[in-house]
């Protein structure tokens, strides 16, 4: 019921195109970096080191 109410909400005080372009810029750098990652996977100097676990006493 409550995302009824904020469409119905948007409907009545659409935001500003400086607002949509934004939130569209952000979703195209993320599917930018999704889509990189897929292709050439992750870089390894990124991955952390695994530490062995230290036995707890």
């Amino acid at each position: 019921m409550g995302w009824f109410l904020r469409m119905a909400r948007w409907v009545r005080h659409p935001p500003s195109m400086g607002q949509v372009k934004f939130v569209l810029a952000i979703l195209a750098i993320c599917a930018a970096i999704f889509t990189y990652e897929q292709i050439f996977g992750w870089p390894e100097a990124l991955t952390p080191d695994r530490t062995p676990r230290v036995p707890k006493l």
